[in-house]
């Protein structure tokens, strides 16, 4: 019994870099509002753009390690860009909303709503205020 749990532990070990992304979770798909003159999610958090993304390129090149550093906003399928908002496909097929044309995301030390901890950090993200709108 030992040798097969651990012959198992092995084959999915080996497996692990291979395997494709688990399907979104419901609870991974945002909706973008505007509250106190700037963007944020459903929870009231904020919104961010990232300068490395080229407006209106339909893409995101926050991926891997930058996308679990700054988690992209994402879209339901079927959601509905309007105004300013749009939605772009990133590198693993799922849908990203963005704001005139660049994807918007949220960074993890931003708790509470209206926290902006990661406005101009690194000097490449930034809070999308009304002023932009």
């Amino acid at each position: 019994m030992r040798i097969a749990v651990a012959s198992l532990a092995i084959a999915l070990t080996m497996l692990g870099g291979c395997a494709t992304p688990p399907p979104m979770a419901s609870k991974d798909v945002s909706t973008v509002k505007l509250a106190n003159g700037i963007l944020v999610n459903e929870k009231g958090l904020t919104l961010y753009t990232f300068d490395k993304d080229a407006p209106n390129s339909g893409r995101s090149v926050c991926n891997g390690d930058c996308a679990v550093k700054w988690p992209p906003v994402m879209a339901a399928d079927g959601a509905k860009p309007s105004g300013g908002l749009s939605i772009v496909t990133r590198d693993d097929g799922r849908k990203q909303w963005a704001f005139k044309g660049q994807p918007l995301y949220t960074w993890p030390e931003d708790q509470e709503p209206g926290d902006v901890y990661g406005d101009n950090y690194n000097k490449v993200w930034h809070v999308i205020k009304t002023s932009q709108l």
